[in-house]
């Protein structure tokens, strides 16, 4: 795990198999980052109909020459490496890792073995993962809420008057969290006429891409966590704790083609199936340590 600008140092290890030396005309390797749009089973529909018309965006591509022409003896031979992980305009810094489900940002490192023509050119691919430069730590605020009928959208005004009493009120610690950094809060049952099955929080990834006739937006689920099962005793705080998960989560971001957000839905659902959904938009960012503090006696 690397942070951007940072030196990237190691070996390239070619093991030789069947043979005692095997001439080659140098090895290199190519470090390259981008940022895209992702085609898979789950991403059929808008995205697919634009795919081609959005370009990944290159955020780091160097070729590096590792060694010249040679021969490779003995079982094994060592080809120390080394690069730094700046993008072409160092103005900005690289990015984070991020594995999503339309939108991904991978850092790729593949090494070669020249062969010329009439030969296989062995290569090897791995992924690295950055992390970007952490800010200044922002300002955190509490946010109380309160979920009762009376709040409850997408349904009619009759149905509404059939909906049984209830009462849930609690706070998020802040909507503005950093990823080193759990996630937390406190959620109590104040009343319910209804018994509760479960209650469960939901971290939401919301990705978004940019095309000629408008803006495509999905969102999907990263981690779903059950804070309490069965009916749950009135007036008791139930603390509400997640950690961002590693490459499934970055910091917010916007970008030319693609924007990448994350929400957090609070999830009741009762006895007789009907579910109650509470949503809060997150701004995620990635803060500086906090200074520590010793005691010298």
């Amino acid at each position: 795990q690397y942070v951007s600008q940072e030196r990237v140092t190691g070996y390239v290890v070619v093991h030789i198999g069947g043979s005692d030396r095997v001439a080659h005309s140098g090895v290199e390797m190519t470090v390259k980052g981008e940022a895209k749009l992702e085609l898979s089973a789950k991403s059929i529909g808008l995205f697919e109909a634009f795919y081609s018309s959005i370009k990944p965006i290159i955020l780091i591509d160097k070729k590096i020459s590792i060694s010249g022409p040679g021969e490779v003896t003995g079982p094994s031979c060592k080809y120390p490496f080394e690069f730094s992980l700046t993008p072409p305009d160092k103005a900005h810094d690289l990015i984070d890792t991020y594995h999503g489900v339309y939108v991904s940002i991978k850092y790729n490192v593949t090494a070669k073995m020249n062969r010329g023509i009439l030969s296989s050119s062995p290569h090897v691919k791995t992924e690295i993962y950055v992390e970007s430069p952490p800010e200044p730590r922002r300002e955190t605020k509490s946010i109380p809420f309160s979920i009762n009928p009376e709040k409850i959208r997408n349904v009619s005004q009759r149905t509404k008057m059939k909906i049984p009493k209830f009462l849930f009120e609690g706070k998020l610690d802040s909507s503005t969290c950093n990823i080193n950094e759990p996630f937390t809060g406190e959620f109590i049952v104040r009343y319910s006429d209804l018994k509760i099955r479960s209650i469960e929080m939901q971290l939401v990834r919301v990705e978004r891409g940019n095309y000629s006739e408008g803006v495509a937006r999905e969102a999907t689920e990263v981690q779903n966590l059950q804070i309490a099962d069965g009916d749950v005793p009135p007036n008791i705080p139930i603390p509400l704790h997640m950690i961002f998960p590693r490459v499934f989560s970055c910091r917010s971001l916007t970008m030319q083609q693609f924007q990448i957000d994350f929400e957090i839905n609070l999830i009741i659902s009762f006895e007789d199936n009907h579910v109650v959904t509470e949503n809060f938009p997150l701004k995620i960012y990635r803060a500086q340590p906090k200074a520590s503090t010793r005691c010298v006696r």
